[in-house]
């Protein structure tokens, strides 16, 4: 009896420790350097790159963890070192800060994106191609051609109006509105625009 009161007060036991997941044993001692590590070396470690990288706490905080990644990394053989492990530290610091520095100086210059936000969307574009096209087009027209047009079509104002406005009869507006829009027609083919 006394076996299986032993088997039933080992059985809970068990259960328990199945709901948390195991640790591979090899990560404990990891873990373990990894907090003594960061507990005994991260402040001074973060005030000397503070200064190499003029005050930058994020930059330097970046450098402090990718320091204690690579400590992690090299936890055999930090493990196996006799002495302190903060003149490893503090020369991986300095080499991720000199590295960062020189990958900087070596690529071009990151430009603003303000620019790129100027810029005008495609139908924008294609919007102000259009008016350029049509300009150079009303160009191409005599003046009194392009007086009428433009009283008519783009300022919308009736052949009335626009004959008041310019000074002739009605039916010369029409006239001189019938030509320029012929004339229009064959320089706007004349650009590769056909209607």
């Amino acid at each position: 009896m006394r076996k299986d009161a032993a088997v039933a007060d080992d059985r809970p036991h068990r259960a328990r420790h199945r709901s948390a997941p195991p640790r591979p044993p090899s990560a404990v001692p990891d873990e373990e350097l990894m907090r003594a590590l960061y507990r005994e070396h991260a402040g001074p470690l973060l005030a000397y790159v503070l200064r190499l990288v003029a005050g930058d706490r994020q930059r330097a905080e970046d450098v402090v963890q990718e320091t204690l990644i690579r400590a992690w990394k090299n936890a055999g053989s930090l493990n196996r070192a006799t002495g302190s492990v903060r003149p490893w530290l503090v020369t991986v610091a300095r080499r991720i800060v000199i590295d960062g520095h020189r990958s900087r100086q070596a690529r071009p210059r990151e430009v603003d994106p303000s620019p790129l936000e100027v810029i005008p969307a495609e139908d924008e574009i294609d919007k102000a191609l259009w008016l350029m096209t049509l300009s150079d087009a009303l160009d191409d027209l005599t003046p009194a051609h392009r007086e009428a047009l433009v009283e008519t079509y783009f300022k919308g104002r009736t052949v009335n109006e626009a004959a008041e406005v310019l000074g002739i009869p009605g039916g010369t507006v029409r006239s001189r509105v019938f030509y320029a829009l012929r004339s229009m027609k064959l320089a706007l083919e004349e650009r590769g625009i056909t209607a």
